[in-house]
């Protein structure tokens, strides 16, 4: 092996880090340039590719800044029970095996331009609070389920997690860090910051931040708290839904199903119907809701679609800013999707509109601040209380659609496609979330039950509607 000394000897005077961890930071660095000597890359062109400077002054700098929670996160932290946890995965697939010593500096180089999430999770006296922790981010094999909890109860334990398996690079986040949008920024970036160190040149473009660039403050602001204005608040359902039928399993999820449809096809019949993509696979998600109900089933369907701020506000926050609206069918309305989308369409259109959105905004300042001056192992409970009447027990399913992926065009020829896995759940039996790239629309659904009814019967009608696809995932987890 070359000699590296003079880079090692630059990495240590820009990382101040405990021993251990400066050490396994200089590990990195020299296992990352033995792949690239392995594969004919000369010295002079690792030096450059993993050059000193790309630490910045992130790891030599004291960990000072702290972080409020935005109005959407703040609920999360107080409300959860134990076992679970608002956790959500984004992952990329690339069309050639990851090489985890380059995806370990990729992410040493990239989590500097992203402060706001290298942070864990504190418990002030009202409020918990995200602090920034300097330390060694690692990468890990995935080789267990999806968004298991992250222990945030250990000392500077991040709110994410970076993984790989195979060709797949997959991000797993605290949704008190972010929301859909900021976590696949955050994805698209570390990738291509992967490439360049594979020696692709990828430039800084849709979606991927110049890492070298200072975090700009509106990436990080509470943009719920920014927009605020005064008027007519609403927009939270009340009233329980109806329960897919299926033991719901010990161990969550129990199973994910990733059904790659053709998006192509699935955008034509949309525009046969005259519906969006959402609203159509919503329509779907309706029908194969209603076919999984158990006989004696009480209530009606309710399926909640969160909603992008961004849309209707300028905003440059990699933080929360979403919304949801609650679709709602009686079981017995319920038929195929071509028969129902333009109800779901004129829905979506009403419920989700900005007027819509606006007053589930204010409903949600009012809510935080109407605790703010509880102590904090006071509000726990009451949150619980909270959470369970505006959580899930009030939706039948969730469809959360990130829409379509773009790319620096440098990128393209690299990425196969993308797919997105919403965290646990309490009593829904599905959750969905759909995401497209190219021709592949992914459409995740985690499960909680072994029952097979609902993904089935969404197979069947997406057959019938002339939309083709493959399936993939885990086998069932079992209850452990």
């Amino acid at each position: 092996m070359n000699d590296y000394t003079s880079l090692v000897q630059q990495y240590s005077k820009n990382i101040t880090l405990p021993k251990k961890e400066k050490q396994a930071m200089i590990s990195d660095l020299l296992k990352a340039a033995e792949y690239l000597e392995s594969v004919g890359v000369s010295q002079e062109e690792i030096t450059l590719r993993l050059s000193y400077e790309k630490l910045g002054d992130f790891y030599s700098s004291p960990a000072l800044s702290w972080y409020p929670l935005d109005f959407s996160a703040k609920i999360y932290p107080v409300s959860m029970k134990r076992g679970q946890m608002a956790i959500f995965r984004l992952s990329v697939y690339l069309k050639q095996d990851i090489v985890p010593q380059l995806l370990q500096m990729a992410l040493t180089f990239t989590i500097k331009r992203f402060p706001f999430f290298a942070v864990t999770v504190r418990a002030g006296f009202f409020w918990h609070h995200l602090d920034t922790i300097k330390c060694r981010f690692p990468i890990f094999p995935d080789n267990g389920r999806p968004c298991v909890p992250i222990n945030i109860s250990r000392n500077n334990s991040p709110a994410l997690r970076v993984l790989y398996y195979k060709n797949r690079i997959s991000v797993e986040f605290f949704h008190v860090l972010t929301d859909g949008n900021g976590g696949m920024i955050f994805l698209k970036t570390l990738t291509a910051e992967y490439l360049r160190l594979t020696g692709v040149n990828i430039e800084n473009a849709n979606g991927v931040l110049d890492i070298s660039e200072t975090p700009k403050s509106e990436e990080f602001s509470n943009d719920f708290e920014k927009f605020y204005t005064p008027g007519k608040a609403g927009g939270f359902v009340e009233k329980r839904a109806a329960q897919m039928g299926g033991k719901l399993s010990k161990t969550k999820p129990c199973r994910v199903i990733h059904m790659d449809l053709d998006a192509g096809e699935l955008l034509k019949v949309s525009h046969n119907l005259g519906v969006t993509v959402t609203a159509l696979v919503t329509s779907a998600l309706f029908y194969a809701t209603k076919k999984a109900l158990p006989k004696n089933s009480r209530g009606k369907v309710q399926i909640q679609v969160p909603v992008n701020m961004r849309k209707f506000y300028e905003s440059s926050t990699l933080r929360n800013f979403a919304m949801y609206c609650i679709l709602t069918m009686n079981p017995q309305d319920i038929s195929e999707p071509e028969t129902i989308s333009g109800k779901v369409s004129a829905d979506l259109k009403q419920l989700g509109s900005r007027e819509s959105m606006t007053e589930m905004m204010r409903s949600t300042y009012k809510l935080v601040t109407s605790l703010k001056s509880i102590p904090l192992f006071i509000k726990g409970p009451v949150a619980r209380i909270i959470y369970g009447f505006l959580g899930d027990k009030v939706i039948s399913n969730t469809l959360s659609n990130l829409g379509v992926i773009m790319l620096p065009p440098s990128m393209n020829r690299y990425v196969e496609k993308f797919d997105f896995v919403l965290g646990t759940l309490i009593t829904n039996r599905a959750a969905c979330s759909l995401v497209s790239y190219g021709n592949h629309a992914m459409l995740s659904m985690e499960k909680l039950t072994e029952d097979k009814t609902f993904e089935e019967t969404l197979g069947r009608t997406f057959k019938s509607l002339g939309i083709n696809y493959t399936l993939s995932g885990s086998d069932y987890y079992g209850d452990k």
